[in-house]
């Protein structure tokens, strides 16, 4: 017998971030209230979008893309932004070293940094938000809208739940 209910699509917010922007690091807050207030109705999507201001910002991508390979994307984002200042300073050893305590495979993440095995997602990333007019971060993709975060972050969460609860309610 099959389930009368089918499963909903959860809506999908695409998340423009540089993990050494202060921005993004003030972003997580309302991302935390957007992952506590849907759950697994809306699926975050970390999308890269390093810059060129920021010189440890292309290794944190690919750093984040190791932790997103090792299961832990979210905590180690969370993490690296938390200590946005050190980044500037510390750079890929910060990197690692963040890896260590979050209890992920350091050692592999010196050697993903070495051999550039996650350059051609985060130059992926970096293009398509270059080429759908992301300027600056963080920037949001929700529902076919971009809202940029980089300029003020003043009511973005709330522009982000009117688009999220259209969507859900237009699957019903």
């Amino acid at each position: 017998m099959s389930d009368p209910s089918p499963a909903l699509t959860p809506a999908v917010l695409d998340v423009w971030c540089e993990l050494q922007c202060p921005d993004c690091r003030t972003a997580l807050d309302d991302l935390r209230a957007l992952r506590e207030r849907y759950g697994d109705r809306l699926e975050l999507r970390l999308r890269h979008f390093p810059l060129e201001k920021h010189k440890h910002a292309f290794a944190a991508a690919q750093a984040a893309e190791e932790a997103a390979e090792q299961g832990k994307l979210w905590p180690y984002v969370e993490a690296v932004l938390g200590r946005v200042a050190e980044l500037d300073r510390g750079g890929e050893s910060l990197l690692v070293s963040v890896a260590g305590e979050l209890g992920l495979d350091a050692e592999e993440f010196d050697t993903a940094l070495i051999d550039g095995r996650h350059i051609l997602i985060v130059d992926a990333d970096q293009a398509e938000g270059k080429a759908i007019g992301v300027t600056g971060t963080p920037t949001y993709v929700v529902g076919g809208e971009r809202l940029d975060g980089g300029k003020s972050q003043e009511g973005l969460r709330e522009r982000v739940e009117q688009i999220v609860d259209r969507l859900l309610a237009e699957q019903g």
